[in-house]
């Protein structure tokens, strides 16, 4: 079993922040079929993402719903600052302050995950 963090940190103003996102989560997906532990972090201008997705409008929302339960959390800090505070609290998101209210990827290193950045 493989120890996966997977933190995406794109933004959503282009079709190429898109790509780097679906591209997170197919590997989130992979990694769920095959058993894998994963940590989901949306980081920086990627907290924008879960608002984006978790709309059913998107038409990367399936892929989205496929692995919304993998989700670890976005960051408290970035969430305030790049406005989707509110959005998170309300679709239930955890916002995670491990370290000056932000992920501590230090952590997921130091516990043997593989971080991917997206």
């Amino acid at each position: 079993m493989a120890k996966i963090g997977v933190v995406v940190l794109a933004d959503t103003e282009s079709h190429a922040d898109l790509g780097r996102v679906v591209n997170a989560i197919e590997t989130v997906k992979e990694a769920k079929e095959h058993g894998d532990d994963v940590k989901f972090i949306f980081d920086g201008a990627g907290t924008r993402w879960i608002p984006e997705l978790a709309d059913e409008e998107h038409d990367a929302h399936p892929l989205y719903k496929a692995v919304e339960d993998q989700i670890t959390g976005a960051c408290k800090f970035c969430s305030r600052a790049f406005g989707v505070r509110k959005e998170m609290e309300e679709l239930n998101v955890t916002l995670l302050d491990d370290y000056d209210e932000h992920p501590s990827l230090r952590t997921l290193v130091a516990e043997g995950y593989e971080v991917l950045t997206f």
